[in-house]
């Protein structure tokens, strides 16, 4: 016999303000890609592509949600093993596109593996996180996270990828954060992580700037990554460094062990490698866009186009926009990649500023939700998946606002539920049934 509480919960399995949200923003989404591609040669491909997504997208959805999410803890080495080998076969046996071999070709559509191999690794972090949580404190703890996290960044970089790496780096740190890891650690984790990328920041500020090289010390910077000899005397000048550091708080009695320094120019050392690896790895295009995001006006006609055009096209929409179907300046291709990296142009010429705040508010109530859902979750491992999910819809919704007020470089990351792209489409249904999972699961009733 169900009595009246038993029913009620089993009533509230679905987490409708949620899902709503979420069908809000995928109807504003394919509307807008349908618009963007009006013109476009591939036109039939791309709106075959969206309609063939959108039912997996729901089925993943309604497949993640039945299932109990507590599964992919009890067989996470098979999450992680999968994903490993979805990323590796790429390598071998996916086609190229922009520069990148990260696709898989299938007769009627592809498959971008790095999609669903960042949910993958929110539900293997999950599963590290709440097993070790006794631990949490200890810097090994960290270590171990971003050690399950290598793998998978290397084969990222080996496509290369770095747009996915943007993505998932900073939702493992929220993740780790949320579990309750020592705020120090993490700030050194964020310190390489910054130097990482200060390091072809400001040799391509140098680049744009040659005046700069007149000077001996700038120019030996900048020729630093071509030559491993200039290299490893930066290391040995780092290193010097920060023993000379040491010794002086020594004279001072300044309270501070050796190992402080002895770790700071670590981070220092392994930033500047990593810095290296990433200016040799990035192509052309990318390069381009890093340079757009420090100087978009430097080169109007060339890198900086995509991004002047579409501020315009947003500027242009006013406040109630052109109409649906009517913009100017995204369906006469003036706005290019309008219907997967610019899409918020093509929402803010057609809606206007309306329109945007719609989206930006049908977000904010999707992050919410989904929170929600982590504060009632009935163990720590759900509570820890939805917290990755909230994750991974912030940094989305950041970089693609961020990149359009000139925030973040234009990184080629779409945004889920309203770009284009079928893979994107279907892994953010599944991370959405995934944390109604957690929800409908939230009593041990149901």
């Amino acid at each position: 016999m169900i009595t009246g509480a038993s029913a009620g919960l089993r009533k509230n399995r679905m987490d409708w303000a949620l899902f709503l949200a979420v069908l809000a923003l995928l109807a504003i989404g394919t509307i807008a890609v349908f618009s963007s591609v009006a013109v476009l040669p591939q036109q039939a491909r791309i709106i075959r592509t969206q309609l063939i997504a959108i039912p997996f997208g729901l089925i993943a959805f309604a497949a993640a949600w039945s299932l109990n999410y507590q599964v992919y803890q009890d067989q996470w080495k098979w999450v992680y093993g999968l994903l490993l080998a979805f990323l590796a076969g790429v390598l071998v046996f996916g086609v190229v596109d922009k520069g990148a071999r990260s696709w898989y070709r299938l007769p009627f559509f592809s498959v971008q593996p790095s999609e669903f191999a960042r949910l993958g690794l929110i539900l293997v972090l999950a599963n590290y996180l709440d097993k070790r949580i006794g631990k949490i404190r200890e810097l090994q703890t960290v270590l171990g996270a971003f050690a399950l996290c290598l793998p998978v960044f290397f084969l990222l970089i080996k496509q290369p990828d770095f747009s996915a790496i943007l993505i998932t780096f900073p939702v493992a740190l929220i993740m780790l954060f949320a579990s309750g890891a020592s705020v120090f650690h993490l700030s050194i984790i964020l310190g390489y992580a910054f130097i990482s990328g200060l390091f072809p920041v400001l040799w391509t500020i140098i680049g744009l700037n040659p005046e700069l090289l007149d000077s001996s010390l700038i120019g030996y910077f900048f020729h630093m990554s071509d030559s491993w000899l200039n290299a490893l005397t930066f290391v040995g000048a780092v290193a010097a460094g920060a023993w000379a550091l040491w010794r002086l708080s020594v004279r001072l009695y300044a309270n501070v062990t050796g190992v402080y320094f002895a770790g700071a120019a670590l981070v220092v050392i392994l930033g500047f490698f990593s810095g290296m690896v990433v200016k040799n790895q990035m192509k052309d295009y990318q390069q381009k866009r890093l340079e757009v995001f420090l100087s978009p006006e430097s080169d109007p006609r060339g890198a900086g186009y995509n991004l002047l055009q579409a501020r315009i096209a947003i500027g242009s929409g006013g406040i109630l926009g052109r109409g649906v179907f009517s913009g100017t300046q995204s369906r006469l291709g003036f706005v290019p990649e309008r219907h997967t990296d610019f899409i918020l142009a093509v929402v803010g010429e057609e809606m206007g500023f309306w329109g945007m705040l719609l989206v930006m508010g049908l977000y904010v109530v999707v992050m919410r939700r989904v929170m929600q859902g982590a504060r009632l979750a009935r163990d720590r491992f759900g509570y820890l998946v939805n917290c990755g999910i909230f994750g991974m819809f912030l940094v989305y919704f950041g970089i693609n606002f961020g990149m359009l007020l000139g925030f973040a470089p234009v990184a080629g990351v779409p945004l889920p539920l309203l770009s284009y792209g079928g893979s994107n489409l279907v892994a953010t249904m599944a991370a959405v049934g995934i944390a109604e999972s957690v929800y409908a699961r939230r009593y041990a009733l149901v």
